[in-house]
């Protein structure tokens, strides 16, 4: 098994706002098109958009461990199933086009999918709820599934934290995606590896942010260093403390946080607002993000009371994010003056000496 990864220079890292997500899917196409568009791929999504509360993709994937306990001892964790993660189904259009009673279906035999539970929440009516979670790979400060590849082909970029595949040296063991907690790494059966998110280095490298990041209408995607007092992400979570951790007890110290749902105030069976409990359930809320997320929304309720009487909030300002560009930490460049894909990205070869500084 691979060492304890070394500390990076800095580290980017990224926050994403729940309270925004439309649940549009755009980041999902963004990466979708742009990376996973090769032989054994079709079922991948490194970028998925969840329904909470929801068995998400892969299925139960918060249920299957891996990790580290609370003194840093891997986790037992659990591999989930090819029909866990979902296959790429096909759809019946020829059936469809040529017929006037036919309804569009997807591969009758297909269990689970990237988005199969879309829009399905939880609570009764009038008091009903869902929200969305977006993730990709974390980029952990401490990578389990870097720890856990026999091969060393699991590394850690020393220049800005970005934790990188190299598809040379991986021989598809699949210890690696047992291993993450947040289940963000996939197999290709084509070519026997594992692959997963690389966080868009090839375009950081050129100083412009990831696709997901940039193509998100919602305005939700924060991206920077976390070292960089004057980026969105520092102040979301180093100054504001609004931005904070999913399952933060898995141990890897993950370098996305989110900045937790609020939630309209639960409504009586005759329609007078009740604001004795939330509608989301705090029981709900610190099984996801742990107990600071009750800190982390008592200052967003806060922002937003002073914002409705007229007063200045910075915090505000930053997460309505007037100007797109603010959002990216410096990484504003325009992707269409780009240089094409790098060899190295292109054969999958992501050990080069640029890649591995």
């Amino acid at each position: 098994m691979a060492d304890r990864a070394p500390t990076p220079e800095r580290q980017l890292a990224m926050v994403f706002d729940l309270n925004k997500c439309l649940g549009c899917q755009t980041c999902s196409i963004a990466c979708k098109t742009l990376w996973t568009d090769q032989e054994g791929m079709e079922h991948m999504w490194w970028n998925v958009v969840n329904t909470l509360p929801g068995d998400g993709s892969p299925r139960k994937w918060m249920e299957t461990a891996g990790g580290f306990d609370a003194e840093g001892k891997s986790r037992p964790s659990v591999l989930p199933t090819s029909e866990e993660f979902g296959v790429a189904w096909k759809y019946n259009y020829d059936e469809v086009w040529n017929s006037s009673d036919t309804v569009l279906s997807k591969d009758r035999d297909t269990k689970w999918g990237m988005n199969w539970d879309e829009d399905e929440g939880a609570g009764q009516w009038p008091n009903n709820y869902f929200f969305y979670l977006p993730r990709i790979c974390m980029h952990c400060t401490r990578p389990a599934c870097l720890e856990a590849c026999p091969r060393t082909a699991i590394y850690k970029r020393e220049d800005n934290g970005i934790v990188l595949i190299d598809e040379e040296r991986c021989n598809g063991y699949r210890f690696c995606a047992e291993a993450c907690p947040y289940k963000r790494i996939y197999f290709n059966p084509q070519r026997k590896l594992s692959q997963k998110c690389v966080l868009c280095f090839a375009r950081v490298e050129q100083g412009v942010a990831p696709a997901c990041m940039r193509q998100c209408p919602g305005r939700i995607r924060f991206f920077g260093y976390l070292d960089d007092p004057d980026s969105a992400v520092y102040k979301l979570v180093n100054e504001w403390k609004v931005a904070i951790r999913l399952h933060p007890e898995f141990g890897t110290e993950p370098n996305l946080y989110y900045v937790p749902p609020l939630a309209p105030s639960r409504l009586t069976d005759d329609g007078e607002i009740d604001e004795s409990q939330p509608r989301i359930p705090d029981e709900y809320l610190e099984w996801l993000f742990g107990p600071g997320v009750h800190d982390a929304l008592n200052i967003l309720k806060a922002e937003m009371e002073k914002r409705r009487n007229g007063e200045p909030s910075e915090l505000m300002d930053i997460l309505i994010a007037y100007k797109h560009g603010d959002m990216f930490g410096g990484f504003t460049n325009d992707p269409g003056v780009l240089d094409r894909k790098p060899d190295s990205v292109k054969t999958g070869a992501l050990n080069s000496p640029k890649t591995r500084s």
